[in-house]
């Protein structure tokens, strides 16, 4: 038997807190993917969902955790890397597909509002530019700039919650039409 990494107790974490929300109606998810990347010895883990209210709900929220080769290193090498490096990258991702005007500085504020006015908040739209009805992809990444390890395994859970009121907060501000 081995010893699970860091990186497997916390997709193990979150898959569970995310499945549970999921079985009790909270959310519905809707992508799931666990990737290995052999060439450069690096995993990734992510999980989508939406609120279930919102069938045809055009908000959607990712949840995606990665880990280097030097963040299994410093696990299974002990006093080869700094032990500081074990664990994972954790970054979340809002997608919100609208036509028309989107009000970029009001989104801003909402995830400044929710994780913080220090954290790195990003905004990146996509669209098709041959499509008579331009519909745009909103991408809304909130980026964790340090390691997380399994000491902080209580906050994983926490972001789920803070991801959830997220997803309702843009749902919302859609509703009013402020998009």
């Amino acid at each position: 038997m081995f010893d699970p990494t860091a990186f497997d107790n916390m997709k193990v974490v979150i898959e569970g807190a995310l499945y549970d929300r999921d079985l009790s109606g909270e959310i519905v998810i809707t992508d799931r993917n666990d990737m290995l990347n052999i060439a450069k010895m690096s995993r990734l883990f992510n999980l989508c969902f939406r609120l279930p209210e919102n069938k045809g709900s055009v908000i959607s929220a990712k949840i995606e955790i990665e880990a280097l080769l030097n963040n299994l290193a410093a696990e299974l090498l002990p006093g080869s890397v700094s032990n500081r490096q074990a664990g994972c990258y954790v970054s979340l991702h809002f997608f919100l597909e609208k036509t028309g005007t989107i009000d970029f500085e009001a989104l801003q504020a909402i995830l400044s509002e929710i994780w913080g006015a220090n954290r790195k908040v990003t905004q990146t739209v996509q669209s098709n530019p041959l499509e008579e009805e331009k519909k745009y992809t909103t991408i809304m990444t909130v980026e964790f700039d340090r390691i997380i390890s399994e000491d902080q395994m209580d906050d994983l859970i926490e972001m789920i919650d803070f991801m959830i009121i997220t997803v309702k907060q843009l749902q919302s501000m859609k509703g009013n039409r402020l998009l």
